[in-house]
Formats: structure tokens, sequence, C-alpha cells
């Protein structure tokens, strides 16, 4: 019989996660379970899942009250993480029932929605991870996807949708080369120039708006790309209408998801790329041209990050708005931290937080006493509890922020 010898931090971790299930179990019980009536979720167009608010409540509130039992008792070893996901879920169930107890709401819409809005975080994760995988900390990409989105819809609205797209790309790559220079080159601290775009880019995007835009609105509109279904995935009940019947940068976030992934641990450039961001002096040894690839990583971010900013004028709103990107390159890099600086779970990160936002547009419209500010917060919110979760379990590239000289 093998006896699993736990460290005191997994100890800690492990009860901290049990008073997390009492706190939600609390809240289930004595929140969720005060509104009575039906909610039903929409799943297709004949199909509604209902669910009773405060049975559901009560029921879901025992359940995390015995897991939490269990949790600190004796934990649950291999399932913890399974038993976190399930219970999670559940809560998040019974949060929504107890919002639209009464009414009901299309619950593929909700979730096609989350879809829609995780392409920018997504990206600008992915963006964060080529560049820190290399050994230079990216906190510039909320500065590349807001100067990419302005760009691109000066460029869509006077040259097309696909030239805007281009145009957005450029101004990424170009931000990037001001982060790679200054922070390879010249050695300065990666996280000021890093800020240092990101105020840069507020600004002029703010100027440019105001003072270009604004007087010329020929200049700022455009008609974003339609959503495309494609044959046969699009079919299938439920899943298809969430994840298939979504506009070409979804299914671009879905390939770059993919190709990063196996390009990152499958590839040569990959296994040097880590290298780098682990060990470049080794890698260096070895023939690895260091600063080079932490060049072209660094640009090839700002390149993803620049269809991620494209995404806000020509992928879904039409138009330029001062600020319109409202932190997202900031929550890109709590979803870098929450994936453990891998793609997948950058993107699962990316999905929980545009679900916070989701579901913050959905239960506005519900009469659930919540004022509108706190809704507002919601995504945000979700993303401290997240990073705070998790940051103690990630572990970034040894070499990210250090300076590099080759011999």
């Amino acid at each position: 019989m093998t006896v699993l010898v736990q460290s005191a931090e997994q100890r800690k971790r492990a009860r901290n996660v049990g008073i997390a299930y009492l706190v939600l179990a609390a809240v289930t019980l004595f929140l969720f379970t005060q509104r009575p009536g039906d909610a039903g979720f929409r799943l297709t167009s004949t199909a509604t899942l209902t669910l009773p608010a405060q049975a559901f409540g009560y029921a879901l509130g025992v359940i995390l009250v015995a897991v939490a039992v269990g949790q600190l008792w004796r934990g649950f070893g291999r399932l913890s993480n399974v038993v976190l996901a399930l219970a999670t879920a559940l809560f998040f169930m019974s949060f929504l029932s107890w919002a639209a107890a009464g009414e009901s709401f299309s619950f593929v819409g909700m979730l096609q929605d989350t879809v829609t809005r995780c392409v920018p975080i997504t990206l600008g994760a992915i963006g964060g991870i080529l560049s820190e995988r290399s050994g230079v900390i990216n906190i510039s990409i909320e500065g590349m996807l807001l100067g990419s989105a302005c760009t691109s819809a000066i460029g869509a609205s006077l040259w097309g949708l696909w030239v805007g797209v281009f145009v957005g790309i450029a101004t990424g790559v170009a931000l990037a080369a001001v982060l790679a220079v200054l922070s390879i080159r010249y050695k300065v601290d990666q996280v000021i120039v890093g800020f240092a775009i990101n105020f840069f880019a507020l600004g002029i995007t703010s100027f440019i708006s105001f003072r270009v835009l604004v007087p010329n609105p020929e200049l700022n509109s455009l008609r974003p790309v339609q959503p495309i279904r494609l044959p046969l995935l699009s079919d299938i009940p439920f899943v298809g209408e969430v994840l298939f019947v979504q506009t070409i940068f979804v299914y671009f976030t879905y390939v770059a998801v993919a190709f990063t992934t196996w390009a990152l641990y499958r590839t040569k450039w990959g296994l040097r790329t880590r290298a780098s961001g682990e060990y470049p002096k080794a890698a260096g040894t070895l023939g690895v041209r260091v600063l080079r690839l932490r060049y072209q990583n660094v640009l090839l971010a700002g390149a993803v990050a620049g269809i991620g900013g494209a995404w806000w004028p020509i992928g879904t709103v039409g138009r330029f708005d001062q600020n319109i990107t409202g932190g997202r390159g900031f929550i890109a890099l709590a979803a870098v931290i929450f994936g453990r600086w891998h793609p997948v779970g950058a993107f699962t990160g990316a999905l929980v937080f545009a679900l916070a936002e989701a579901v913050r547009l959905k239960i506005g419209n519900f009469k659930t006493g919540i004022p509108s500010e706190f809704l507002i917060m919601a995504p945000y919110v979700v993303t401290l509890v997240v990073v705070a979760g998790f940051i103690g379990a990630s572990r970034a590239p040894k070499a990210a922020g250090q300076p590099y000289d080759e011999q």
C-alpha cells in the first residue's frame, strides 16, 4: 500500500480549498435559495432545461458541505481538480438559476458569446506566452491590442476588412519591435518598457479618437465580419451552435492555440524557445542564437496580438472607441499565469474570464437587485480570484526578464 505524503504547502492549499467549499456552501444555502420559481435554460430552439432555483440551491449547498468535509478530512488526491471543476460548475449553475428564477434565457447564446469574447484574451495570452517562453516579459499586451484596434478600424474603413486586419498586425509588430529593441538590445527593464508602451498606446489612440475619428466618422465606420457555419460541425446539437457558428476570428483562435501548442512542444523551434526562457546560457553554448530567437518571438507575439486587437472593430462592434479594450490585455496576462504558460491552459483561462463577462451582460437583464457597478466589476473580480488562487502553483520561465549577452 502506497502512502501519499503531502508537503506543508500542499496541506495548506488543500485546507484553503476546503474552506473555499464551505464559503460556497454558505453562499448557496443563504443566498441562492431566496428566489422562488423555475429558471429556464434554452439549449436549442426546441429544448429547454428547467431548474427549480430554491430546490437546486438547497441540494447544491448540502453537496458542497459534504465535499468540504471530505476535502478537510482526507482530501480527494488525484481527483481534487476534477472535484473542484465539478463543484465550480454546479455553483455557477446555481447562481444562474437564482438570477433567472421565474424567467428563461438562451444558455447556448451565452456560451456562444463567451467563445466570441475570449478571442482577444486568448490571442493576447498567446502573445505573452511566445515572448515570455523565450525570456522577454510582455506587459505591453494591452497596448498592442489597443493600438491594433485603432489602426485596424481606420484601415478597414478606408480599404476593406482584410487590409484592416493586416494594418492591425503591422501595428502590433511595430509596438513589439519597440519592446524588443529596448529590452533585448539596450537591456531596459522589460516591465517598465511594457508599461510605457501601454501608456503610449492609450494616449495616442485617445488623441486619434478625439482629433481624427470624431470629426471624420467615415474613417471609423465599417461592417464587421459575420459568423460562418462550418458544414457538419455546426449541426452537432448544442456544441455545434456554441463552437462552430462563429466568425473567422474565433476559428483562427482555435488554430492558433493548437498550432502554438504543437510548435512549442513538438518542434526544434519550440525546444529552443523554451530553452532560451529557462537556461539561455546553456542554449547559447549549444549553438542557439538566443537574441535572434527572442527578437523573432517578440515580433511574432506582436503580430498575434495585432489580430486580437483587430477583433474589436472588424470582428464585433464595427468601430473604434476610446479605450475599447477595457484592460483585456491585463486579463490576458492573468490567463497566461492561470494556464502556466501553456496555450491550452491560457485558452481555458480566457474562457473563464470571457464567461464572467458574458454572464454579467446576461444577468443585467434580470431583476436580481445587484447594482450595475458590481456587475461591471465581475470579470475583473474573477481575474483577481483566479490569479490569487493559481499564482502560487504557477512558475514563470526562469530567465524571463533577465538580459542576456551572447558571447
